[in-house]
Order: structure tokens, then sequence, then C-alpha cells
């Protein structure tokens, strides 16, 4: 339970802690330009060593296996087409990809090189150990703000060591390296260099970067408040030798055309090599109100599709969002471990992934009768296909929503068995708007990054990229930093 009490740090700490913060990048964008800090705990969380470890081995092989997933184009079609029946958006996306990969016999066969830049969200349950909650492939950010959370509780340390001590949850823990934001810089600008080096007759990519400065496109939402994490992902590419270019698909509708050997260009820039998606999970993204069309958001989604038919680098594709879905976490979860040979993984890995995945159930009447009648209403979780946040219904608000859902509306819900975290042993202090509050039920959501680059891991760690933590009080249901109740947190590890 959070709760504001009289000043427990004194107030030129927050307020420094606070501007370290904005300093860094940490922060929010204002409707005025101004920022906010990203609300932030005053000391990170602990987890166990060997818990940390098993994630950080597990995490490159769910990559390897979305990977895999998404590419086998037949599968994706065959299994998601009743999803695609129930859910608008995720009917428009199965569409999309059937236009760029059509069937077995008319493939058109895109000239995109798949870019996944993941992030597999764990809560660590008291009972049942670490599961995944959730595949995010598609504008899965905050990389840099995790990496800056790791960097500021190592400030906070040195600068005050008393205050620091003192709301650690374990003295003897010790931080858990985080590179985040490099890592996934370092995979992005290895893609960007390998597809510009794709068009020059001298294959080197130093000679080819010499030709052509490699090009970054980030496809951003209009009037973007989450702006510096993505320009700390900027800079980060900038230092790599990148050229970081920002655009909205409204304004690429009208600014990209097809260069030499699908080459994709872009008005006033030039060449693209990768492009990074922080938009485009939902339909708002593509709704263009002065276009009137005769079938909503044509017209930008096509920009989606056009860009995949080019030879670029590009996250999320079509099939890594759809890979990534609820639907497909809940079949991979029910799928024996053998059947994930069809996608490279041998028995060993198959049955690390199904470890870690937690129990899902689809929407029928047989699971709605049994939910009603039999199932704890608090052990489960309602959630649809949606992406951002806010999409759960917890509890005995289930029932409510299931009453209202038209048959044909089943296959876009599914249910998924709840995870509670450990609490925080000891109470800490988190910061919001520079204010300071005492809280005594933390519990954590641990986010571990990964890139993949043409089907191989493409960092310096086998694939893996670093992690992001974020907390919140045990009785909040919405845990996001940018859309919940959540802050920004890092991890220390104990034997």
């Amino acid at each position: 339970m959070a709760r504001t009490t009289p000043p427990l740090i004194s107030p030129q700490i927050i307020n420094e802690a606070t501007e370290w913060a904005i300093m860094h990048g940490v922060a929010f964008r204002q409707a005025d330009n101004s920022a906010r800090h990203c609300p932030f705990s005053i000391a990170p969380m602990t987890m166990e060593r060997e818990v940390f470890q098993y994630l950080r081995k597990v995490t490159p092989l769910i990559t390897k296996l979305i990977n895999n997933v998404s590419e086998d184009h037949d599968f994706l079609q065959s299994v998601l087409d009743d999803v695609a029946k129930a859910d608008p958006f995720f009917g428009r996306l199965l569409s999309l990809h059937q236009q760029a990969h059509g069937n077995t016999e008319h493939r058109l066969n895109p000239a995109r090189k798949p870019l996944l830049l993941m992030r597999t969200d764990f809560m660590d349950d008291r009972q049942h150990g670490a599961k995944v909650i959730e595949f995010n492939g598609i504008a899965a950010g905050m990389a840099p703000f995790g990496q800056r959370a790791t960097e500021f509780h190592a400030f906070l340390k040195e600068q005050w060591p008393e205050v620091y001590r003192q709301w650690l949850e374990d003295r003897r823990s010790t931080p858990a390296d985080n590179q985040g934001l490099d890592q996934l810089a370092h995979g992005i600008a290895q893609a960007a260099r390998k597809v510009a080096a794709a068009f020059y007759s001298d294959t080197v990519e130093q000679s080819a970067t010499a030709l052509h400065k490699p090009t970054f496109l980030m496809v951003i939402q209009e009037n973007e408040d989450n702006v510096y994490d993505q320009h700390l992902l900027e800079v980060a590419l900038q230092t790599r030798g990148l050229r970081t270019i920002r655009r909205t698909f409204e304004q690429l509708s009208s600014q990209l055309s097809t260069g030499d050997n699908q080459r994709l260009m872009l008005e006033g820039v030039g060449a693209i090599d990768v492009v990074y998606l922080r938009a485009g999970y939902q339909y708002a993204d593509y709704y263009s109100p002065e276009r009137n069309e005769a079938v909503c958001c044509q017209t930008l989604s096509q920009t989606r599709l056009f860009i995949e038919q080019h030879h670029v680098a590009v996250n999320a594709t079509f099939s890594q969002q759809l890979a990534t879905s609820k639907t497909m976490q809940m079949l991979l979860t029910q799928m024996p471990a053998e059947e994930y040979a069809r996608w490279g993984l041998n028995l060993e890995q198959a049955l690390l992934v199904k470890s870690v995945l937690a129990d899902m159930k689809p929407i029928n009447p047989e699971t709605i009768s049994w939910f009603n009648n039999h199932a704890n209403k608090h052990q489960w979780v309602l959630k649809n296909q949606g992406e951002g946040g806010g999409h759960c219904i917890f509890g005995d608000d289930i029932s409510d929503k299931l009453t209202k859902l038209a048959p044909q509306e089943y296959d876009a819900w599914a249910f998924m068995q709840r995870l509670y975290p450990h609490e925080r042993e000891v109470p800490t202090i988190a910061v919001r708007e520079g204010e300071q509050t005492l809280v005594d039920n933390l519990v954590s959501e641990v986010g571990l990054f990964s890139v993949f680059y043409d089907g191989e891991p493409a960092t310096e760690m086998d694939g893996y990229a670093g992690y992001l933590i974020r907390s919140k009080p045990a009785s909040e249901n919405e845990g996001g930093i940018h859309s919940g109740k959540g802050i920004l947190d890092s991890l220390t590890l104990i034997d």
C-alpha cells in the first residue's frame, strides 16, 4: 500500500535525484514542451541470482522461437484466422500479412529483413516461480530507461550511500549489469550496416559506410510524449555512425519511394536501412480523419506494407506482431514441447521455454462455464489482443465482461493465469512528480530485451540485450511507467 508521509528523505536529495533523471533523459514531454521526470524507486529490487540467470538463459531461446514462428507464414495464416475474424484490428494485420506474403503458390517473398527487437516480460510468482506475462514484439521500448535506472541507483549509491543502504532490500545483494541501451543500439547498427553493404559491389561494411551513412528511420506517433526514451536510442545510434530520422505514418504516406534493387527511399533523406516502429500497434496510429476514407486506416496501413516490400531491416514486421500476440502465446503454451522442433528448438531448449509459460485457456462456452462455476476468479486474468497497457480485466470484473462478449468475439480473448510476485521485504520510497511516497507492498515486473537480425542473435551477449524493471504497489493492476501506476526500478542479485 502506498501512503504519503512526512519527508523520509531530505527534500534536497529528492530534488537532486529528479534533476539527475531529467538531465539524463529519464522523462516524459509535457504539452508545453517542458519535461517531467519518470516516477522511480529510491533503491532497487532484489532477485535471487539463480532465478535471473535462468531468465537470462531462456529469453534468447524465446526470441529464437518467436523469430522462427514469425517467418513461418503458412502457419501464421492457418492458426490465426479465427482471431482475425473476432478482432477487426487483428484482422487487418492478418490481411496485410497475406498481401505481403501471399499463399504458398503466390508468395511475393518481400525483400524486408526481419529485425526482432523484443522484450519478454516476466513476474516471479510466489508459488509457481518466474513466468512470462507477455511477449512484446512491436514498439518494445524503454531499454534506454532500463539502463538509466541502473545508472541512477549506482549514482545514488555513490552520492548518498547511507540513504541507499537504508532503503536497499538486502544489503548483501549486488547490482545486475544492464546494457539495455548499448546492446539495442549495437544490434540496430549491425543490421543497418549489413543492409547498406548489400547495395555496394564492395560488401565490406566499412567501405559501404564510407559511401552511404547507414540511416535509421523511427516511425512515431503524432504528438508523442515518450520522446526521451526514443531520443536516447537515437543518440546511441548517432555515436555509432548512423543517421537518425523521425516520421509519422502520415508523413511517410507521401514521402516514400522505391530506388534501385528495391531500395527504400525517403524524400529529402535518401536511402533507408532500418525502420523501427514505435507506432502501429493500434488502429489510432493509422487513422487519418482528413482522408475521409471509405475503409478506415487503409492508406496508412498500406504505407507500412510498402515498407515491407523493400530491402530494409524492419521491426516490427507484420509477422512479428502476429507472432507475439496473446493468441500465439496461448497456442505456444498449449503446444507440446516436441512441436517446437518445427522452429529450430531441440527438446531441452523447448522444455526450458515451456517452463516459463504461464497457463492460458481460450474463451468458449466450456471455459466460461468453468470460470463462472468452479474457478478462483482471482487466479485468472482476461486478456485481449491489445498492446500498450490497460487491456487486462481482473477478478469479479471478468464475469461481467464475459456476459457482454458476443460469441463471435470469443477468439479475440483468452484467460491467463494471474501471477502474484514476491512483495519487496522492506518498504521503499517512490518518487513521482517530485514527491516521495512510502510504499510497503511493492512488486516488480522484469522485462528482458533481446535482438535478432535475419534469424541470428545480434548483440554481444548472444542475443540478450539488458533489462527493464517496473515496480508497482501490489494493490494496483496496471504497472506501466507511462500509462499505469508503475515506477522505474533496477535490479540487484543475491546468492
